[in-house]
């Protein structure tokens, strides 16, 4: 793989360590600025609100721009966002720092995507797709236990001073190693790009993401209680349990980008199937220490196996309007996971068991294979589209 997705990958592992660090130090910010738990809770909600709902104009906005361009200055409202929050003297400032990295975040992987699949063959597109995101997912693994670390130990600042370093060292590997891109092909930007979306099949793919992470993301938020309480593990264990889960994030990402490559469509509906089957077993092995941990591990690999071939099928339907289609499916992921926890709170609250949860996920990974089944096979990319990645 090119050194340029190298340099996209480590802005993706930035982007994604400041989007998940917030769960790991929300007592330390809650405490130090006199505010309760659900109100710190609220500045996770609102990162992903950003990236849904800002970061498709924030593509259009940008959208005749020259992509590498576009990325350097994404990475530059991410590091602003940071240093906001770092530097935020009460709860309004933080939220605002939020939600200006959060701009970043979806239009970065958006436009990452297309320029990483065009750097490579195009049997190998999907495969650099993954490689990108694998970023976001050693964030997980590495970035998040990092900055909980360093917040807990120097304070909930010091973790986004340290992500704001992560960014510069991110925007001087864009800026020294990614080619620059051409600008956008004629049709690109411009209101008129929102006409993908009378796509039926852009539609069903975009639906196909928020189903598949929906799903996911309706257990995944209760994962910590489901652990301790239904297989008895300690905080420290669970702690490591959710490590070993973003290994398999890890491996599934690389997976699914292969499998992609090769197989788009039945590799897509293998994974899913797969996916529904693990999670139903997690409702099974729950109770018992071992099986509940490698159902765990096994999840994670299935879980973003779906990623690469997802983005990839958005991408191949989208035909004239690649970042926005691609942008809008990164919005469907974070929708899919806003969706997916509220639904596991809402049943949560209607006296559903915790172990209950992965029943309720398997069941939207099915309605998701049914989607993908009955939406026809992965079409060849059009020369068209393959045209605009090229010039990408």
């Amino acid at each position: 793989m090119p050194l340029p997705i190298i340099a996209l990958a480590l802005a993706a592992f930035a982007i994604g360590t400041t989007e998940f660090v917030i769960m790991g130090i929300l007592p330390e910010v809650a405490r130090d600025l006199g505010v309760d738990l659900p109100a710190a809770g609220l500045l996770v909600s609102g990162y992903a609100l950003g990236v849904a709902l800002g970061a498709p104009l924030v593509a259009l906005a940008t959208a005749r721009w020259p992509r590498k361009t576009t990325l350097l200055v994404l990475m530059g409202l991410f590091i602003a966002g940071n240093l906001l929050s770092a530097l935020a003297p009460g709860y309004g400032l933080l939220m605002a720092g939020r939600v200006l990295a959060s701009l970043a975040h979806g239009s970065f992987f958006g436009i990452g995507a297309v320029v990483a699949s065009g750097l490579v063959a195009p049997t190998r597109r999907a495969a650099a797709v993954a490689l990108m995101f694998t970023g976001l997912t050693l964030a997980n693994v590495l970035g998040v236990p990092l900055g909980t670390w360093i917040g807990q130990g120097w304070g909930w600042r010091a973790t986004f001073w340290t992500v704001s370093v992560l960014g510069v060292l991110a925007l001087v590997a864009v800026a020294a190693l990614v080619p620059r891109a051409g600008r956008a092909a004629a049709g690109e930007g411009g209101a008129s790009e929102w006409r993908v979306l009378r796509d039926r099949q852009v539609l069903a793919a975009l639906g196909l993401t928020v189903l598949g992470f929906g799903g996911i993301f309706t257990a995944f938020t209760y994962i910590a209680p489901l652990l301790r309480e239904q297989t008895g593990l300690a905080p420290g264990a669970v702690t490591g349990v959710l490590c070993l889960f973003g290994l398999g994030l890890t491996l599934g990402n690389v997976l699914g980008g292969r499998l992609a490559d090769r197989w788009p469509r039945g590799s897509m509906l293998g994974i899913l199937a797969a996916l529904a089957a693990v999670e139903a077993l997690l409702a099974l092995t729950a109770t018992r220490p071992l099986p509940a941990i490698a159902t765990v591990f096994a999840w994670g690999i299935a879980a973003f196996a779906t990623v690469p071939g997802l983005q990839m099928r958005v991408l191949e339907r989208a035909g004239a309007a690649p970042t926005l289609a691609s942008t809008l499916n990164i919005g469907a992921f974070n929708l899919g996971n806003a969706g997916g926890a509220w639904l596991g709170g809402a049943l949560l609250a209607a006296d559903w068991s915790l172990r209950s949860l992965p029943l309720a996920a398997a069941a939207l990974a099915l309605l998701a294979l049914a989607l993908a089944a009955v939406g026809g096979s992965s079409p060849a990319t059009s020369s068209s589209s393959l045209q605009l990645v090229k010039e990408s």
